[in-house]
């Protein structure tokens, strides 16, 4: 079997044991993303994994082990914080177009990235929003107005509570995926999480293949209205965390 079968075929397999259904356009819309990556990755600074096994494994697998725990449903409207390159968010929407879907980044040439990916994929129902979360999760028309915030790794736990929990309506939930260090972080987020109102629901681990590292997703539940402060103005929350 040659290798790129071999690799198409571990995506197939990640997908399903992670409760997705697959068919042929999820599959190729996936190589489409990793094939346009590793095209702007060359003039801009996207991801250091370009190889294919290690983005199926890295980037996408990783992406959506949530699926398997049934938060991401039909409808919902999702707001991916810091998306980067696209992770979560956009693996997130392959997976199940019928989410509303918004990518945030500080950088437009992220942002102008993101938008080629949707259009080539044939992907619609995205909003793509350049501005920073700090001051993003102040304006009306994104506070508290989405059913799930997510983040990949983009901050430690206490900081990536602030900058995602406001834009979380009251009964939503938070889901952030971590690396292995997460019990410490999870010590020191407990004054975050008691100041934006959230409690952790589930904690997740996640086993990838060919990788010993066990990654986590937690999962956090909003309970309060977040108070106005919050997030500070940009800089102020990895300074001088909660």
């Amino acid at each position: 079997m040659n290798q790129n079968i071999e690799n198409i075929e571990l995506l197939k397999k990640g997908l399903a044991d992670f409760s997705i259904l697959v068919d042929d356009l999820m599959v190729d819309r996936f190589e489409k993303y990793r094939q346009i990556l590793v095209e702007y990755n060359q003039h801009m600074n996207l991801t250091g994994i370009t190889e294919q096994r290690e983005v199926y494994i890295k980037h996408f697998l990783d992406s959506v082990a949530i699926f398997k725990n049934g938060y991401i449903g039909d409808g919902l409207s999702v707001i991916d914080v810091g998306t980067g390159a696209g992770f979560p968010g956009l693996p997130f929407k392959i997976c199940n177009p019928n989410i509303r879907l918004t990518l945030l980044d500080s950088l437009n040439k992220r942002i102008n990235f993101l938008k080629a990916v949707g259009q080539e994929l044939g992907l619609d129902g995205i909003d793509y929003v350049h501005g920073r979360a700090e001051d993003m999760a102040h304006k009306p028309d994104h506070r508290e107005k989405y059913d799930i915030a997510t983040a990949r790794a983009v901050a430690s736990l206490p900081v990536l509570l602030e900058l995602c929990v406001p834009y979380v309506r009251l009964g939503g939930f938070f889901i952030c995926l971590k690396g292995p260090s997460v019990d410490a972080e999870l010590e020191d987020a407990k004054n975050a999480m008691k100041i934006l109102g959230v409690r952790l629901v589930e904690r997740i681990d996640v086993s990838l293949p060919d990788q010993e590292l066990k990654h986590n997703i937690l999962v956090f539940k909003k309970e309060e209205l977040t108070p106005a402060k919050y997030p500070r103005k940009a800089g102020k929350p990895s300074k001088n965390p909660l």
